[in-house]
């Protein structure tokens, strides 16, 4: 059989087997061992348990239950809660107040926890009840909680992020610095685009008429509730940035900080240990258990020949480079309508770099492409992750169909993202080039 004949069998196993709704990470483990048993026999199946074993015994991945670890303690301890009550002080009477100040407590959480789904949940459960009980449109509310939360794949630490970097054999390090200015670059288009619609319709976001304003003693009181998240940034992010600590140590140093914030908080108990167990276990297996089975597909399809394939495609296609990549992107946003991120990342990054290299383009910098994508699938119908966490925490009376509506704009501020980035390179690369130097 030609290897054209058999990638198209393959992939097309993959789409077939997808949607008939079984787990991404068994499909992709029990096509990759029927393939290896077809084409090379019983044989062959050592070469893929020693491929798979540098993935189980990476250093790098040691980082991901540490900083899922960290956002569950934090998501647990009361910090949150506390943010969100410091935001509704200082900004319930802008325009779209509590709806820019959502998206700020987002960004605080992203830098935090690296977990879109800790962001999701919490704000939902606490942003969202404040903002309709303020008449916000509903569409307003769930848009901003959605497109903040996925802030946390970007802006470091994210383990979205880390999965990258090992799987592109990255500098997590300079992964986390190039994601921080693009990061903020979407909370300054979120946050602008709530201000100037609340601006030209008020009744989307109506200001509290009856509400006496917060007294400036009430405002700077609330900024102690800033103390344990700044401790816990710059605790993780400053001792990956200056050096002192790799970003697997840095984790560690957040599970502590964090563990400190809920004696802090007096939340500390068996209820917050057992609850955090739960969750640790649950995500790391996901993810690894996908990681296995992603890298047994990928290694069938390099050693059928796949990446050469593509890449003699691409010369012969003799296409603007340019028309290449935004094709590429395009692909990681249909696939993000149908899989999680991580399946993305895996199934995605080793066929794509070599072309990112024959085209002559900056690993880095379109890692951070990436990424953004992998934040414009995860609010993206119908299957973005985003969209059901927000389902769970929804009111009775609001539908999926609100949940549609409300994502539009934002993901049209993230292509817009993703164009700023593509068109000015020396916004992803300036600060790790500025920190290395």
């Amino acid at each position: 059989m030609s290897s054209e004949f058999v990638l198209a069998i393959m992939f097309a196993s993959l789409v077939g087997l997808l949607l008939t709704g079984l787990p991404l990470a068994f499909t992709l483990g029990a096509l990759a061992l029927v393939f290896t048993l077809t084409l090379w026999g019983p044989a062959a199946l050592s070469v893929t348990v020693l491929n798979l074993y540098s993935t189980m015994t990476s250093e790098s991945l040691l980082a991901i239950p540490l900083y899922v670890m960290m956002a569950s303690i934090l998501q647990r301890s009361g910090v949150i809660e506390s943010l969100y009550r410091a935001m509704e002080l200082w900004s319930r009477r802008l325009p779209g107040g509590l709806a820019v100040g959502t998206i700020a407590i987002c960004t605080i959480i992203a830098a935090m926890t690296g977990i879109v789904g800790a962001a999701v949940a919490a704000m939902g459960m606490l942003a969202l009840p404040s903002m309709l009980k303020r008449k916000y449109s509903p569409e307003l509310a769930i848009g901003t909680i959605c497109a903040g939360g996925t802030l946390g794949i970007l802006i470091p630490p994210s383990v979205i992020t880390i999965v990258y970097a090992v799987t592109a054999q990255a500098s997590i390090g300079q992964m986390f610095i190039a994601g921080v200015v693009p990061g903020l670059l979407l909370a300054s288009l979120y946050i602008g685009y709530i201000v100037l619609r609340s601006a030209l319709n008020p009744s989307i976001a109506p200001r509290p008429d009856n509400d006496a304003p917060a007294t400036w003693e009430e405002r700077i009181a609330s900024l102690k509730s800033l103390i344990l998240p700044l401790l816990i940034i710059v605790g993780v992010l400053g001792t990956i940035y200056m050096g002192i600590a790799t970003p697997t140590e840095a984790a560690a140093v957040g599970v502590f900080l964090a563990f400190l914030s809920s004696l802090i908080e007096r939340r500390f108990g068996w209820e917050l240990i057992s609850g955090v167990a739960l969750d640790v276990v649950k995500v790391t297996a996901m993810i690894l258990w996908i990681t296995i089975g992603a890298r047994a597909f990928v290694a069938i399809f390099t050693g059928t020949g796949g990446a050469d394939f593509l890449l003699s495609f691409i010369q012969d296609l003799d296409a603007n480079r340019w028309i290449v990549l935004a094709i590429m992107l395009g692909i990681l946003f249909f696939l993000g309508m149908f899989l999680d991120e991580m399946g993305i990342i895996l199934l995605c990054v080793p066929v794509f770099l070599p072309v990112i290299d024959f085209l002559e383009f900056d690993r880095l910098w379109f890692g951070i492409l990436f990424l953004v994508s992998a934040q414009m699938a995860y609010i993206s119908p119908p299957f973005g992750y985003t969209l059901f966490y927000m389902k769970g925490v929804l009111p009775a009376g609001i539908g999926m169909g609100t949940v549609y509506r409300a994502i539009v704009p934002f993901i049209l501020l993230q292509a817009i993202g993703i164009f700023i980035c593509a068109l000015f390179p020396e916004l992803v690369l300036w600060l790790p080039q500025s920190m290395i130097n």
